[in-house]
């Protein structure tokens, strides 16, 4: 039998260690917004599936202001963001089963500045609206009017977005301007500090029996927001998102 000593297997592995001269470096450029923006791989094919459920984006934004290595944030983001994904299908979609594994696939883009990151913000915004008007008058079409989906594709052709509201007020009684704010401007998820009144029961000194007291305390939590950003009032209103201690 042969037997390797702790030297002739430290000195093997020195031999291969070449192997990692092939890593580029990574790191982000430093004191630039990263922006980790996921979008949904094939989910036309949830189409049918997911007809008027218009809850469920394939595109996702996630800014970060930091100079670590791009891989960390990108896989970590996308591998949490997809099983997450799954983990909570139930709990907006009960009657629906989830038919296929989604994936998604993430990139990262660098921003200089604070304003650079408020007009890439505002330009997604504005796509959610652009992407939820054709959505919703194609649905229209298709579900109410009985048209097949290359019909209703064929027909809002071409049209603009006075031509689609039109279409839903003239045909579908229906004022795109009344439809829910989480539809026409997205979400927003923030880090917020909010106060928690809690019910807590303690025994004074010299006293035999417990006494219930209220307890505030102030936390910080993940709150969902349907809002304009594209204005100056969401910035002045939340100025701690931007902060660099934030």
């Amino acid at each position: 039998s042969v037997v390797f000593s702790d030297v002739d297997l430290l000195l093997g592995s020195y031999k291969f260690e070449y192997v990692r001269d092939f890593e580029a470096d990574d790191t982000c450029l430093p004191n630039c917004w990263i922006v980790v923006r996921l979008d949904g791989r094939n989910f036309h094919r949830w189409g049918a599936a997911m007809a008027g459920a218009r809850g469920a984006s394939s595109n996702k934004v996630f800014p970060f202001l930091n100079s670590s290595p791009w891989f960390l944030f990108m896989t970590h983001v996308v591998s949490q963001f997809a099983s997450s994904y799954v983990f909570y299908w139930k709990d907006y979609f009960k009657d629906q089963q989830l038919l296929y594994p989604p994936g998604f696939d993430g990139r990262i883009v660098l921003y200089p500045s604070t304003q650079n990151l408020k007009d890439y913000l505002s330009w997604r915004q504005a796509d959610c609206h652009i992407n939820n008007l054709y959505n919703t008058v194609f649905w229209m079409l298709v579900q109410r009017s009985g048209l097949t989906p290359v019909q209703a594709q064929d027909r809002l052709q071409g049209t603009l977005a006075g031509d689609k509201n039109e279409i839903l007020f003239s045909e579908f009684n229906i004022n795109y301007n009344n439809e829910p704010l989480m539809y026409r401007k997205g979400t927003v998820l923030i880090w917020q500090k909010v106060n928690e009144v809690t019910t807590k029961k303690i025994k004074l000194p010299k006293e035999t029996e417990e006494q219930e007291i209220e307890v505030t305390r102030t936390r910080t939590k993940v709150v969902p927001l349907h809002c304009d950003i594209i204005g100056d009032q969401f910035w002045e209103e939340y100025p701690e998102i931007l902060a660099e201690d934030s």
